[in-house]
């Protein structure tokens, strides 16, 4: 059975970090393009960063660019999501996707496979 298992949320204060890792199981994710997504309560689930299968291609959602880092490690089968200066409006809950045949660009329309995500709150 195909997982993506998400771990790392929990509760910081605005201005801190936190890293969310992604461990996909039952089968390699070498080859497929990792993406992250997250949905704040009452709001459509929204692209956050997303990384190509060698890890030399990336790509981030304005509101993110400069604070978050994707990143991943095929030894391990592992993707992470490295985020400083966190905000407020960065609560929600994060989700981890995989995405065979899709891009970095396109992976929210052609995900194979999704998470059921971790908490991310932001206290002000």
């Amino acid at each position: 059975q195909v997982q993506l298992v998400e771990s790392g949320g929990g509760l910081v204060q605005a201005g801190g970090s936190l890293r969310l890792a992604c461990a996909p199981s039952g089968r390699t994710f070498i080859s497929y393009a990792m993406g992250w997504f997250r949905q704040a309560p009452g709001k459509e689930r929204e692209f956050v960063a997303a990384i190509s299968w060698s890890g030399g291609s990336r790509y981030y959602a304005d509101s993110v660019k400069g604070r978050f880092t994707i990143s991943r490690d095929n030894a391990k089968n592992m993707v992470y999501l490295q985020m400083n200066s966190l905000k407020p409006e960065d609560t929600a809950v994060y989700y981890c996707a995989a995405s065979f045949y899709g891009s970095i660009w396109s992976i929210a329309s052609r995900a194979d496979y999704w998470g059921q995500g971790t908490q991310v709150t932001v206290s002000s």
